[in-house]
């Protein structure tokens, strides 16, 4: 988890390379054949977001389950203490950690859950639909230019 922020830190560097990518790509004196080139880098700039989007998750996973039986007042988990009023903390015994999907789930002893962090609820799908994106804009890419390419196999 230690390489978490690193990660999202290059993610976040990619969206701002992906993201003069495409402005390249539409601006006047773009390079031709342009629709493919703005699909692929159209499908980098999806991939960056997706990655970025994840890694913040991890790293906010991570983090959950660092705060976790280190120190004094540590467990149960300070994430599923902090913010919370006692009535949701009150028969707290244990808490659960996913990096995929990402989530830090906290269990009360009737066997109720809350979640430690509310925004694992959008970050989930959005790294979802961001890399499904550039996955279909990939292959979108790769079958506008497979026509040209046999065109010019053929000459």
């Amino acid at each position: 988890m230690l390489l978490a922020l690193p990660a999202f830190l290059a993610a976040a560097l990619g969206i701002v390379l992906a993201s003069v990518g495409v402005l390249t790509a539409v601006l006047p004196g773009r390079p031709g054949p342009w629709r493919p080139l703005l699909a692929r880098r159209a499908a980098w700039l999806a991939a960056a977001g997706a990655a970025a989007v994840y890694f913040w998750g991890l790293a906010s996973v991570g983090a959950a389950e660092h705060g976790f039986g280190n120190g004094a007042d540590s467990v149960p988990a300070p994430a599923c203490r902090d913010d919370f009023p006692p009535e949701t903390v009150a028969g707290l015994s244990h808490h659960r950690a996913s990096y995929l999907p990402l989530a830090f789930d906290c269990v009360r002893a009737d066997g109720g859950t809350y979640s430690a962090e509310p925004s694992y609820a959008w970050m989930n799908p959005t790294a979802a639909g961001l890399g499904l994106t550039a996955a279909l804009l990939a292959i979108g890419a790769g079958y506008a230019t497979e026509p040209r390419a046999r065109r010019e196999a053929r000459r």
